[in-house]
């Protein structure tokens, strides 16, 4: 019996090549959700949340699909820290983060349309950023320009240069999707990666 059709609700091209890694055919979607914060609303809370509209946003086009939704946010001061957008809140960003940890919190659903099951969770990832010049913040900016990544920077490229510790279960959390706890929500609805090749 052939699987369904698995459906990643994210234009993120970051998510998209993390999912690649599994080696499970897929195709993308893009969620058109309010991502804005909620008053009094946790960063947990709100990526779970997020997680979950992501998924059910998409679920009318593919009604018989396995959706995987997915957000991150990064948090410090009691503040969420989103997507800078442009330079001068990327270097905001990264001089408030310099010589400090800040905790990465990412979201994840997987919905399947067909039966309504969905499992979701929250994954935290912890980044103990070096002290740095405005020199070298602007020098990292300017090469990778990390306006659309939640924090400024892209820790599969030359953003691991900003830090001193990473500290986290999964590293793909990081990178925004968790892919160890999207192994096993996939396993409990019958997708196996390591399936040997013509097994059922």
């Amino acid at each position: 019996m052939p699987h369904p059709t698995l459906v990643l609700a994210s234009s993120s091209p970051s998510r998209r090549t993390l999912l690649e890694r599994l080696g499970i055919p897929f195709i993308t979607a893009t969620p058109d959700v309010d991502e804005t914060r909620r008053p009094g609303e946790s960063p947990q809370e709100l990526v779970v949340r997020l997680a979950e509209a992501k998924a059910r946003a998409v679920i009318e086009d593919h009604p018989n699909a396995l959706i995987i939704g997915s957000d991150q946010v990064a948090y410090l001061d009691d503040t969420v820290i989103g997507k800078p957008g442009n330079r001068a809140r990327a270097i905001a960003q990264l001089t408030r983060a310099s010589g400090r940890e800040v905790t990465f919190y990412v979201g994840l659903c997987l919905l399947n349309a067909a039966t309504g099951r969905m499992q979701i969770c929250c994954e935290p990832f912890r980044v103990r950023f070096r002290q740095l010049s405005p020199a070298r913040i602007e020098a990292y900016i300017d090469r990778e320009r990390p306006f659309n990544c939640a924090g400024s920077f892209r820790s599969e490229g030359l953003g691991i240069a900003l830090f001193e510790r990473l500290e986290g279960q999964d590293p793909n959390t990081l990178m925004g999707l968790p892919l160890i706890r999207l192994i096993s929500m996939l396993e409990q609805e019958g997708i196996d990666p390591l399936e040997p090749a013509g097994g059922t």
